[in-house]
């Protein structure tokens, strides 16, 4: 049981915990009391009220500390089984361990509101410097596309005329391209907000991956000047995954590859069976990445220093929300030879077409 998850159980369930714990343990130091003695059964139950207080809220430790106290009066301080105490030096321990039982209450209680105050300004600043990422990263996302689309149609307004008909088809050219920017960009402002809010649901259904490859690689966009192998490997099985979940993944890797190597280098996407997974490997030959950001990569927003313009810094985030809500894992690694090499691993049924034929 993780600590932190205890304070979020519901109250039925924290007062339960708090009076059972509190008399398994007296029981125990009650058939023990001839051997350890009423002084240190005292010591063993404020230790008990004390995990209990660092557990739980302060009602259910407050019960606790009062229900201990009775406990401790009537079953072992002398005379026994009656709330009489016998002399000033008992009456001392009891009301001392009264005492500390209910400030360890009270105390525990302010350490935990003043943790959470903490926590919940950390949240607020955390959103506040997201949302300024986002506002500098859209700046120029959006503003760049949009710039190039609204001069293109000025000019073609304007001049219409006298452009020659290569002329017109560039600017028509030019303003196709910002708008799949902008599509893109949408698109990915899109998803993240629905994997946040887990409206995003995995439909699974039987897929050809080397069809889907494929398919993925006629999306890339036309200008694209890196060549993009993969051989197509017939032995593999049909895997039961969400395909449009898959697609994403797979463009947003290619679309990262292409955009932050240097032109002309491959791109690398090997498939393969495991145990019960399908594997997607996207390899390429670019310049790698820094050990201290393998992890940093997928965080929302996050971009290397120095990296090349373009880019709000959402689609490798994207690519691990979709890989997590199919219940897989991706890993990045610097190859040896140079280039980073994503390595995803999607838990998934399989089957073979003769198979699925004969159900």
């Amino acid at each position: 049981m993780k600590w932190y998850s205890t304070r979020e159980m519901p109250a039925t369930m924290q007062y339960t915990i708090s009076i059972v714990s509190v008399l398994f343990v007296a029981s125990l130091c009650y058939v023990l009391k001839g051997v350890i003695g009423y002084k240190l059964a005292a010591l063993v139950l404020l230790m008990t009220v004390s995990v209990i207080a660092a557990l739980f809220e302060i009602l259910p430790v407050t019960i606790s500390a009062l229900s201990s106290s009775f406990i401790l009066n009537f079953f072992f301080i002398p005379p026994l089984y009656t709330f009489r105490i016998g002399n000033a030096e008992d009456l001392l321990m009891f009301f001392l361990y009264f005492a500390i039982a209910l400030v360890n209450a009270v105390l525990t209680s302010k350490i935990r509101k003043a943790e959470r105050r903490t926590r919940d300004r950390e949240e607020k600043e955390n959103t506040i410097r997201l949302y300024t990422t986002l506002l500098n990263s859209l700046s120029h996302e959006l503003r760049t596309p949009i710039s190039t689309i609204l001069g293109a149609v000025d000019t073609l307004s304007e001049s219409s005329p006298k452009l020659s008909r290569a002329n017109q088809e560039t600017l028509l050219s030019e303003i196709y391209k910002a708008g799949l920017r902008l599509d893109r960009q949408v698109g990915n402002l899109l998803s993240m907000s629905r994997l946040e809010s887990g409206t995003l649901q995995p439909k699974k259904d039987w897929c050809d991956l080397n069809d889907l490859v494929h398919s993925v690689l006629q999306k890339l966009p036309q200008d694209n000047k890196h060549p993009v192998n993969y051989c197509s490997n017939e032995s593999l099985p049909l895997f039961k995954v969400d395909e449009g979940f898959t697609e994403q993944i797979l463009y947003n890797l290619l679309h990262n590859a292409i955009q932050y190597t240097p032109e002309g280098s491959p791109v690398r996407i090997r498939i393969a069976h495991g145990s019960g997974s399908c594997i997607i490997i996207v390899s390429d030959s670019g310049p790698g990445f820094p050990e201290y950001a393998t992890q940093l990569v997928f965080d929302k927003f996050y971009r290397l220093p120095h990296s090349k313009p373009g880019g709000s810094g959402l689609g490798l985030s994207i690519v691990r929300g979709f890989v997590e809500a199919l219940g897989g894992s991706i890993q990045l690694e610097n190859a040896a030879r140079g280039g980073a090499v994503f390595t995803i691993m999607i838990p998934a049924e399989t089957s073979y077409l003769n198979n699925l034929k004969n159900e």
